[in-house]
């Protein structure tokens, strides 16, 4: 089987409880709202693939347990391809415990990951899927530099969401490293990216620093980018914001979604840019992720 996209990293279940406000420390409060799936930056970006119809395979590694089979099941649904995804004995399937605050939309994650041996990943069964392009999320550093060496042709994408060892490595090694604020602050030191000579300093150094073709989101502020032509940016599209939470695994699912159908940088960015901004109109992750056909309307009615 040919895969269009491989995504390799992290898969979890998430339960996101909906509170008025966020609680202090040491206080009690109630929320009638509350919603069950599974998710993860990898595992979410590869539902989103298979559900817009390409075709799409997750590696990852989870417990042989009530919630890595319902994370394994939920892939399975939409068609995605998890001959690659290992359901062990013994390990703990990670668990996200969300509270999404009401008064804006912000969301504070709680994981629960229990530490265990890598995945490991056999050359000859990723040979097998020959993807056209890999999608990492920087939890699977080995799996990740297998799949890098078998398919060095292929189009390598980073989800950096955050500072670790997996990132720091393939951060200089992808083609595209697509990264949070929070990563490129972490990265590079600076204190902020408010304004528009830090965001070009921070590009300058993140360039230095990884040489590859280097995207920062900055949330509602928009994005920033430097592919090899200097700098360049996209404003955010106006959106009412209910609750972020897998924005960013949509923003990265769909950046691979326009790679892998070859369309130029510009759109791609503009596709996936408007399917981050349409998720956070809805509560949840995989619930709150828009149809392709409703991101192509609402690009279409876009300035």
């Amino acid at each position: 089987m040919n895969l269009d996209v491989l995504c390799i990293g992290h898969a979890a279940c998430d339960v996101s409880l909906f509170v008025d406000s966020y609680p202090p420390e040491n206080s009690k409060c109630e929320t009638h709202e509350s919603l069950e799936g599974c998710g993860g930056p990898a595992a979410n970006a590869a539902w989103l693939l298979s559900s817009w119809g390409l075709r799409a395979g997750f590696a990852g590694l989870v417990g042989d347990d009530v919630y890595g089979r319902r994370a394994r099941d939920e892939l399975e649904a939409v068609g995605t391809n998890v001959s690659l995804m290992e359901l062990r004995s013994g390990h703990v399937t990670p668990l996200s415990m969300i509270l999404v605050n009401r008064e804006n939309g912000s969301r504070t994650i709680i994981n629960r990951k229990a530490g265990a041996t890598a995945l490991s990943l056999d050359a000859g069964a990723v040979r097998a899927l020959s993807p056209r392009v890999l999608l990492f999320d920087g939890h699977e550093l080995g799996a990740s530099l297998t799949a890098m060496r078998e398919f060095p042709d292929a189009v390598s994408i980073l989800d950096a969401g955050s500072w670790r060892e997996g990132t720091a490595t393939l951060a200089s090694k992808v083609q595209y490293l697509a990264a949070s604020e929070r990563f490129a602050l972490q990265a590079t030191g600076m204190a902020n990216l408010k304004g528009a000579q830090e965001q070009q300093e921070c590009l300058r150094r993140l360039r230095s620093q990884f040489g590859t073709r280097t995207i920062v989101t900055l949330g509602e502020r928009g994005l920033i980018y430097d592919v090899g032509d200097g700098f360049d940016e996209l404003p955010a599209f106006s959106t009412a914001i209910v609750d972020t939470t897998a924005a960013g695994d949509i923003f990265h699912g769909a950046f691979a979604f326009g790679v892998a159908r070859g369309m130029p940088l510009r759109e791609v960015l503009r596709l996936a840019s408007m399917a981050g901004s349409l998720s956070v109109r809805k509560p949840g992750g995989r619930s709150s992720a828009p149809t392709l056909a409703e991101v192509e309307e609402a690009l279409c009615l876009a300035p």
